[in-house]
This record gives structure tokens, sequence and C-alpha cells, in this order.
């Protein structure tokens, strides 16, 4: 596995680390004691049926719901109680089950200008280092010149360009998949959770996804890939955590942990 080092060849980060999360709907506990450790540099997989606790899971890494319990770090720094707005300004990027569809005045932006404002966003919370406070600012404006080009870039990545000028809440839904996955990479992310983003997708196109996933991971991104199907997990996946009523019940890489004997009979098609 290729892992952007620094110069020292350490692996920059500590990457995403959750231990003991508890979350209760009155008298159902739907995450109980769960923790997963994502590090820099690895897709770490997310396994289990229907009803085991993945997507409460990730909303807790998200800052979309608070626990009962547990703790939540992105590269040592803590991210409970935390808004979702200030998890993502510390570098967690996410995507959902259900891709939302722009509404309002956003309806009418294009694939490519939705992606763009992520990367403008972006900018104008990066720390830009200069001589002063007019080059700084200069600095900053020339990034911002260049949030279209990223915008393109990371749609030509994923494969959907020939969308670019289409209306965001009027392209087919693997598109719409697609572009979410574009703007949350357009946040420059540290860590990425993906809740199932193959729903939906062809073929050719998880195929695709699943080398853009080792590629980003090469980069130096953490991971988390949400999946209900242990086979859409084996070629892309370093480590799965395996969910069963809200606890990890298994954790290895794929190839040891698809024998064991509840992934053979809840997550093996």
């Amino acid at each position: 596995m290729r892992e952007r080092r620094d110069t020292a060849g350490r692996v920059p980060g500590e990457g995403l680390r959750a231990a003991g999360v508890t979350v209760r709907f009155g008298q159902v506990t739907a995450v109980d004691g769960a923790g997963l450790t994502a590090p820099p540099g690895a897709v770490t997989g997310l396994l289990g049926p229907d009803g085991a606790g993945k997507t409460t899971l990730c909303d807790v890494l998200c800052g979309l719901r608070r626990p009962m319990d547990g703790s939540v770090l992105l590269d040592g720094a803590d991210l409970l109680g935390r808004s979702p707005g200030e998890v993502a300004r510390r570098g967690l990027a996410r995507t959902f089950q259900q891709p939302s569809r722009p509404r309002g005045r956003s309806a009418r932006r294009t694939v490519r200008d939705t992606v763009q404002a992520v990367a403008q966003q972006e900018v104008a919370r990066r720390e830009i280092a200069g001589r002063d406070r007019l080059d700084r600012r200069r600095r900053r404006s020339a990034a911002l010149a260049l949030t279209g080009e990223t915008a393109d870039t990371l749609l030509t990545r994923l494969g959907i360009a020939g969308f670019a000028d289409r209306r965001a809440d009027a392209v087919p839904a693997e598109v719409a998949r697609l572009a979410e996955l574009a703007s949350a990479l357009a946040a420059r992310p540290r860590a990425l959770v993906l809740d199932e983003p193959s729903a939906g997708l062809g073929e050719a196109a998880s195929r695709a996804l699943e080398v853009l996933l080792r590629d980003l991971a090469a980069e130096g991104l953490a991971i988390v890939l949400v999946e209900r199907d242990l086979e859409r997990v084996l070629g892309v996946c370093d480590t799965v955590h395996v969910l069963a009523h809200g606890r990890v019940v298994a954790c290895g890489p794929p190839a040891e942990v698809r024998y064991d004997h509840f992934v053979q009979s809840a997550c093996v098609p």
C-alpha cells in the first residue's frame, strides 16, 4: 500500500479514530460501544446488514448526532460536540446513502458551479502564507481564481465532466452521487466517509470508483467506506470493521474477515 509521507518518512496525521460510541433511541441501542480506526493512506471498511448501526455511527463521526458515550478524534483533535460545519472545517467530509438534491437558488447551479462553490469555501477558510496582509490577499485571490479549474479536474476524474454544465438538480441519480463525491473532495478533506457510494452505480462506474478510492488513499486520505455487501469491499479495503446490532463483531483484512461465521451469513450475498 502506497502512502504519502513527509520528509522523515512518516504518514502525516493520525487519521480518524472512534472508540466506545454508544447511541440510544429511547429503549433501543442503535450503536453499542462501537469504534473504528481509519488511518491516512488506507481504505477502511464499515460493513454490516441493514439496521446494524452503520449510518448512525457515521452521523456521530460527522457531527450530525451526539452519542451518549464515546470519543471521535481526527488527527488527535476531539470532534465530539462540534457542529457538522465545524467538523467539515476540521477536515472530515461525507457523502450520504441518498445524495441531497440542491434546493432554492442552489438548485439553479450547474454541476460545475456546485463543486466550485465548495472549492471556494475551502480557499476562503484556508490559512494562506504570505509576507504581509496584502500579499496574503493576492495569494488568496489567485487561489480563488483556480477553483473553476479544480472543479473541472474533479469532474473529469470522476468521469462526469460531460454533465458539468447541466443543472445539478436535473442530472441522473448516478451522476448526482458522483457529483456529491466531487464536492466532498473539493473541500480537500483529510478524512472521507462514504455511505454506500456505489449504490445505484453500474458495473463500470463501480469499478472506476474502486480504482479512484485506492488512488485517493495512496495520496494520503483516510477513507471510511460503508457497505452492506462484503464482495463490494474485497478489492478496495485494507481493513474492515463489521457491525451487528450496533457492535463491532469482527475486524481485520477483508480476506480474513470473510470467513467469520456472522459475516458469511449476513454480508455475503
